[in-house]
């Protein structure tokens, strides 16, 4: 138990030594004018490209919200049919009846 005891005091007072020390001094730049001038033109490629990502994406979206109103409007109309149909269907049967019941 003194030895962890002594140990984690021993890092403690590295921890606090270090974080005193003087942080090194950065180096000078190494990039020249000709490099500045480079990345200044890929910021706006970059930007480009995220503005025809955005693009891209909201189109895919109406894409698919069209393509998801059309579906419903296909289902309804299915709907629809399937219950003039049985409609018709429950008219043709009735006369039917009528003729069974009066035998």
């Amino acid at each position: 138990m003194n030895k962890i005891l002594a140990a984690l005091i021993a890092g403690l007072f590295v921890v606090a030594a270090s974080a005193q020390t003087a942080a090194p001094a950065k180096a000078a730049p190494a990039a020249s004018a000709p490099a500045k001038a480079e990345a200044k033109k890929e910021e706006p490629k970059k930007e480009e490209a995220k503005v025809d990502a955005k693009a891209e994406k909201a189109a895919a979206a109406k894409k698919a919200k069209e393509e998801k109103a059309a579906a419903a409007k296909k289902a309804k109309e299915e709907k629809a049919a399937a219950a003039k149909k049985a409609k018709e269907e429950k008219a043709a049967a009735k006369p039917a009846k009528k003729e069974e019941a009066k035998k």
